[in-house]
């Protein structure tokens, strides 16, 4: 599965910074919007790993958990 997001990007000083409306939480910075780019894909790919750690604790044992990439 492919996640499409909206990636706001500006520079400030020598870095760029990145914003993700979709996910508030999340930014990402670098020197090149290519380093600013996968910084914010690695806080967005974390993001989602916490909130489905955070959801299956709640849930019963026996839950899948389903592998969609």
């Amino acid at each position: 599965m492919k996640l499409k997001i909206t990636a706001q990007i500006h520079r400030e000083g020598k870095w760029f910074v990145a914003f993700c409306p979709e996910f508030p939480e999340a930014n990402g910075q670098g020197e090149t919007v290519e380093e600013c780019v996968q910084s914010l894909r690695d806080a967005i790919e974390l993001l989602l790993e916490d909130r489905r750690e955070d959801a299956t604790r709640m849930m019963p044992k026996d839950t899948q958990v389903l592998d969609l990439a």
